[in-house]
């Protein structure tokens, strides 16, 4: 089964992407009761997502009281840094919107190494899903929101990394793929989802988006085996044969 085993949703553009991934995201957070949990991702495309979610009427109907949102990856940089995922997300959502503080968990980027980052977000996300252990039937995140790389990445999982074939933790220090280390959920967190969404947007996407659509597994995202749901989201601009 390839990546593209569930649904692929192609879109007229970005904003009309990011339009239906609000109103998809909206759906899976009503039909759900008690907490809805969150992983998001960085980048232009889930900005605009999320500039959708933090205006009316969504705004307005999303159930953050009961929402806890957690990162997929982030740069190793202070979150006041222009390049941080938890800034562009503060800014785009969560700063417009009635989320409780204690709520929102940002990957620690400041006053710890990159390697004691990962074991500190680690006990996080253990702490909230009360265990050490994943268990299948027990999914870590409700949603888990993702972008695609020109490369294939996903996260900060990068192809030529040794975090790729990293089965036990489930956060990791990504150190020398990018010019400033990274901390990345591994496979197994991100595929302890309920429900998983990659967004593609942009002609740039077009060429690594058909390689993954025919099945090429060196790929990174290619790698994501979800224990719930896959969707991919895609505007024509990536998702428009050559």
């Amino acid at each position: 089964m390839t990546i593209f085993g569930s649904a692929l949703t192609i879109l007229p553009d970005s904003d009309a992407l990011a339009r239906h991934a609000a109103g998809w995201l909206l759906s899976e957070a009503l039909a759900t009761s008690g907490t809805f949990s969150i992983a998001l991702s960085g980048g232009s495309t889930p900005q605009r997502l999320y500039q959708q979610l933090g205006q009316p009427p969504i705004r307005d109907r999303f159930p953050w009281q009961r929402t806890q949102v957690f990162w997929g990856d982030e740069r190793f940089v202070p979150h006041g840094d222009a390049s941080s995922n938890y800034r562009m997300a503060r800014e785009a959502l969560l700063s417009q919107v009635p989320i409780p503080a204690g709520n929102v968990h940002p990957m620690p980027t400041e006053g710890v190494t990159p390697d004691e980052a990962a074991v500190r977000y680690e006990r996080t996300l253990m702490d909230f899903y009360g265990g050490s252990v994943l268990d299948p039937s027990r999914p870590l995140f409700d949603v888990t929101m993702l972008g695609l790389g020109t490369d294939g990445h996903i996260a900060s999982l990068f192809p030529g990394t040794a975090t790729l074939d990293e089965r036990s933790r489930w956060v990791s220090a990504v150190i020398g793929a990018k010019a400033e280390p990274r901390l990345t959920l591994t496979y197994p967190a991100l595929e302890s989802s309920r429900t998983i969404a990659i967004l593609v947007a942009g002609p740039e996407k077009r060429a690594i988006l058909d390689r993954l659509r025919n099945g090429d597994h060196s790929l990174p995202a290619a790698r994501l085996r979800p224990a719930g749901l896959l969707h991919v989201m895609a505007d024509a601009a990536a998702a428009k044969a050559d």
